[in-house]
C-alpha cells in the first residue's frame, strides 16, 4: 500500500464548534478542505499499534463521498482497521456505542446534526475520543492550532469501498468492515427497557407516532418499534433516510416537526408522538394534545428512573446544562444526589460521567441522554417515555401534572432567533453586559435583578475551566433570562432566549408557557434590546 504525501496550504476557517467543525457543503469541497481537518484530527493524535478507527454518519449529501476520503487517510495514518456503518449510516449515540462496544480508538462522525442538508445546505465533522463521547476542548483547540499550520496530509490510493453490504475487506493488509450498527443500538436498547411491557401496552390499542424526519433514525425506529415492539407501520413517519433530509430541517421541535404536532393536536391524536433529528441526538416528546419541555422531560426520567430496568438501583447523580430549567435540581434534592451544572455542549459531561459522578444528563437543545453512550439520545428518551407510560398506566400529560404538584413548575420557553447577522447578534451581548455593574438592583415591573454573570465552569474532575458560557440575568424572586449565542450554525449567527420562572401554585401551573412568562419576556427584550439591535420582533422558533 503506496503512501502518498500531499502538499497543502491551511484554511483558516477550521475552528470546531460546540460539535465540531460545520460549514456549507461546498467549503468542505473546496480541494484539500476535508483533507486538512482530517489529518489535523490525526496529527493531533497519538494513534497507538493495531489502532482501528469508528466512521459514519448521518446519511446527508457528501456524506458517503467523505467516509471514502477518511478510509484512505485512516489507512496512510497508522490505523489497522476501519469499522464503518453500513451506508455510511451511524446515529451519533449509535457511533458512541460503537465506540465503547468494540473499543475503537474514537471515532470521525460525519454529522450537522439538525441543520438542513443537501448541495447547497450544510456538512459537518467531529472527532470523539475513546470513551465514546465529544473530544474536549484540549482537543479540539490542539486540532484547530494544527490546522492552522498544516503543510502536508497522508492518503493511500485505495479504490472505493462498497459501504451497501456487510462484511470485511481486507486490501494490503488494511481492513475496512462495514457493520450492521442499527443491530447494535437496538440490542443495548433491549437490553436497558423493558420492552416485553411497551410491547403489552401497544397491544393494548396505546397508539404511538414516531416522526424521523427523513434522517438517521428512519432504520432504528424500523428495528426498534416495528420489529422489536410491533408497532404497526403506519405509526411510523420519514423513516426513509434522504440526503436531503426531505427538503425538511431536522430538528426536532414544534416549528419544524409541524406534520407531526399536527398529528399530536389533532382531533385522532394518538397516546404518545416523538421526532427525532438528523444526526438522532436530540428528541421531541408529545402526549395527547400535549408538549414535554426537554426540561421537564429529564426532570421527569430523573424522578422515576427505577421504573426502567437500567436504572432500577438508582442514579449515581444527574446534569445539566446551564440553560436548562432548574427542574431536576429539585429531583436531585428530593433524591439526595448531586446534580451538576455545565455549560452547553455534551462534551461536558463525559468527565462525569467518567467519574460515575452522573448517570443523566440533559440540555436545553431537546438533548438527553444517559452514560449508557457518551452522547445525548433520541431513541434512547423515547423509550424513556414509552417505558414509563407502561409501567404506570398514566398518559403523558398526566405524569407531567403529577409531577408539577410535587415538585412545583419551572415554567420554562427557549426562543431562537435563527440567521441573525454576526454583527447585530454581538451587538446583544455587548449591550448587555455593558449593564453588568448597573443592573444589579434595577426593577422592572414585578422583578428586581439580583446578579448579572457571564456564566463559567470549573470541571470538577480535571479542573478544567471555561468562560464565557452564557449571560445570566438572576432576579430576586428566582425567575432567570439566559442569553447566549449557538455554536451549531454555519451562517449569522443564533440568538438562544431562555426564560424560566418558578411556581407551585396550581392555577399558574395550568397556564401556557408564554402566558405564564409574558411579563418576563417584555423584560428580557427591555434589558437586552435585542428587537431594536436585530430588527427581529418575534424568535424563529418558540419551544
Amino acid at each position: 500500500m503506496s503512501i502518498q504525501t500531499v502538499v497543502t496550504t491551511p484554511f483558516a476557517d477550521q475552528k470546531p464548534g460546540t460539535s465540531g467543525l460545520r460549514k456549507k457543503v461546498r467549503v468542505f469541497q473546496q480541494a484539500h478542505y476535508l483533507q486538512n481537518f482530517v489529518q489535523s484530527i490525526f496529527d493531533t493524535l497519538e494513534i497507538p499499534a493495531n489502532a482501528v478507527l469508528t466512521v459514519g454518519g448521518d446519511g446527508r449529501f457528501y456524506n458517503k463521498e467523505a467516509i471514502q476520503v477518511i478510509i484512505k487517510m485512516a489507512a496512510a495514518n497508522g490505523f489497522v482497521k476501519v469499522l464503518v456503518g453500513q451506508n455510511g449510516i451511524l446515529s451519533t449515540p449509535a457511533a458512541s456505542n460503537i465506540i465503547r462496544k468494540y473499543q475503537t480508538f474514537g471515532g470521525i462522525i460525519l454529522s450537522a446534526s439538525h441543520n438542513p442538508a443537501g448541495p447547497d445546505d450544510d456538512f459537518g465533522i467531529k472527532y470523539n475520543t475513546s470513551n465514546g463521547g465529544p473530544a474536549p476542548e484540549k482537543i479540539t483547540d490542539a486540532i484547530f492550532a494544527k490546522s492552522k499550520t498544516i503543510t502536508q496530509y497522508k492518503i493511500v490510493d485505495l479504490p472505493a469501498v462498497d459501504l451497501s453490504t456487510v462484511g470485511v475487506t481486507t486490501l494490503d493488509g488494511f481492513e475496512i468492515e462495514v457493520i450492521d450498527a442499527v443491530r447494535d443500538y437496538a440490542d443495548l436498547m433491549e437490553q436497558m427497557f423493558d420492552f416485553a411491557a411497551i410491547k403489552r401496552w401497544l397491544a393494548a390499542g396505546h397508539r404511538l407516532q414516531f416522526d424521523a424526519m427523513h434522517a438517521v433514525t428512519g432504520p432504528y425506529a424500523k428495528e426498534i418499534f416495528g420489529q422489536r415492539l410491533g408497532a404497526s407501520t403506519d405509526c411510523l413517519m420519514n423513516c426513509e433516510v434522504s440526503e436531503n433530509f426531505g427538503g425538511g430541517h431536522p430538528d426536532p421541535n414544534l416549528t419544524y416537526a409541524a406534520d407531526l404536532v399536527e398529528i399530536a393536536y389533532g382531533a385522532h391524536a394518538p397516546d404518545f408522538a416523538a421526532a427525532s433529528d438528523g444526526d438522532g441526538d436530540r428528541n421531541m416528546i408529545l402526549g395527547h394534545h400535549f408538549f414535554v419541555t426537554p426540561s421537564d422531560s429529564l426532570a421527569l426520567i430523573a424522578a422515576n428512573a427505577k421504573l426502567i430496568p437500567a436504572y432500577a438501583n438508582g442514579l449515581s447523580g444527574v446534569a445539566r446544562s446551564m440553560p436548562t430549567s432548574g427542574a431536576v435540581d429539585r429531583v436531585a434534592a428530593k433524591l439526595g444526589i448531586d446534580c451538576y451544572e455545565t455549560p452547553t455542549g455534551w462534551k461536558f459531561f463525559g468527565n462525569l460521567m467518567d467519574a460515575g459522578r452522573v448517570t443523566l444528563c440533559g440540555e436545553e437543545s431537546f438533548g438527553t441522554g444517559s452514560d449508557h453512550v457518551r452522547e445525548k439520545d433520541g431513541l434512547w428518551a423515547v423509550l424513556c417515555w414509552l417505558n414509563l407510560l407502561a409501567a404506570t398506566g398514566e398518559s403523558v400529560e398526566s405524569l407531567v401534572r403529577k409531577h408539577w404538584q410535587t415538585y412545583g413548575r419551572n415554567v420554562y420557553s427557549r426562543h431562537d432567533y435563527e440567521g441573525v447577522p454576526t454583527e447585530q447578534a454581538n451587538a446583544v451581548i455587548a449591550h448587555i453586559k455593558a449593564q453588568f455593574n448597573s443592573l444589579p438592583g434595577q426593577v422592572f415591573g414585578s422583578y428586581t435583578v439580583k446578579t448579572v454573570d457571564d456564566f463559567s465552569y470549573t470541571d470538577p474532575v480535571d479542573g478544567a475551566v471555561s468562560t464565557g458560557q452564557g449571560l445570566r440575568i438572576l432576579f430576586a424572586c428566582g425567575s432567570r433570562v439566559v442569553i447566549r449565542l449557538s455554536g451549531t450554525g454555519t451562517e449569522g449567527a443564533t440568538i438562544r432566549v431562555y426564560l424560566e420562572a418558578f411556581t407551585e401554585d396550581a392555577a399558574q401551573q395550568q397556564l401556557d408557557a408564554q402566558e405564564a412568562l409574558a411579563a418576563l419576556i417584555t423584560v428580557s427584550n427591555q434589558i437586552s434590546q435585542l428587537p431594536q439591535l436585530t430588527g427581529r420582533q418575534q424568535p424563529t422558533v418558540i419551544t
